[in-house]
């Protein structure tokens, strides 16, 4: 579990291992009056190094974690100048936040059908004991947790409606609710090496290529069917319309026949794709 220490300041160790020095440097060049002023000498510099080896300078969302003889003794989150014991173990991690953007995965929708996946990817250091300890490398840990999470999210939700049209949830149409189901994937299977997911979206979603031609044909047809379904639920009220208008306002009447054969021209008339050439009838409404 991580443990936050607060190191003293290091400005005093600074000033004292720089006068250690001066002084050392100073016993040095008296040893021809007292050769007792060399034991000095390697004592007041031996000083010096030890205070200036327990430095550390830790900048803005940085972090050190430290350790003794193999023993974990906190981590240092504090900025600025700082003293610790000489003897610890540093390791360094940064604390900002970093993001990558997924290789271009190829793999099989719930339906199975094989599509390209990609996503990008906001994360950060969180627990700097878990991070340093409980894996091998964190980025490369994310690296791979990402992507198996980003193909689990495909094999669990289809490409879209027209696959299934029972889905509440598809990869094309379900926007944030897609990401939220990436975040907490990644957030399961990241927690444990310490890493907090700050934001994930998809970046790339699109049928295989050798699928590709053949699902966009049957997304062309059927929206060619859905127009058509419209244009034809019109033109039934159109004619609907038309007869009844004519019929209330009595300004022709017309037999059963008439009104299916005036029905015809009207359908071919509205749910034409090219606009009808009229015959004229220059006789009567039954020649």
């Amino acid at each position: 579990m991580e443990k936050i220490t607060k190191p003293v300041s290091g400005f005093l160790a600074f000033g004292l291992s720089v006068l250690f020095f001066v002084a050392a440097i100073y016993m040095f060049s008296r040893i021809h009056d007292d050769r007792s002023n060399a034991l000095w000498a390697l004592v007041l510099f031996l000083a010096a190094v030890f205070l200036f080896k327990g430095l550390i300078v830790i900048s803005p969302n940085r972090a050190v974690v430290l350790t003794f003889l193999g023993k974990y003794v906190g981590s240092v989150k504090e900025n600025g100048l700082l003293f610790v014991n000489p003897f610890y173990f540093r390791q360094r991690l940064s604390l900002r936040a970093e993001n990558f953007e997924s290789t271009r995965l190829k793999v099989n929708d719930k339906m199975g059908n094989p599509i390209e996946i990609a996503a990008v990817i906001v994360w950060q250091v969180n627990d700097t004991y878990k991070a340093t300890f409980d894996v091998a490398n964190y980025a490369q840990f994310v690296k791979i947790q990402s992507e198996a999470a980003v193909r689990h999210l495909a094999t669990i939700c289809p490409y879209d409606h027209m696959e299934d049209e029972h889905a509440e949830i598809t990869l094309r149409d379900g926007g944030d609710k897609v990401n939220q189901l990436l975040e907490v994937e990644l957030h399961e299977r990241l927690s444990a090496a310490g890493i907090l997911i700050k934001e994930a979206r998809i970046s790339h979603l699109a049928y295989a290529s050798e699928i590709a031609g053949a699902m966009l044909q049957r997304q062309q047809a059927t929206a060619i069917v859905a127009a058509r379904f419209k244009i034809v639920e019109g033109a039934v009220g159109m004619v609907e319309l038309a007869l009844e208008q004519l019929s209330k306002k009595e300004i022709v009447q017309l037999d059963e026949e008439r009104k299916a054969a005036m029905v015809s021209n009207l359908m071919v008339v509205l749910c034409g794709e090219k606009g009808a050439t009229p015959v004229l009838n220059a006789g009567t409404l039954y020649q």
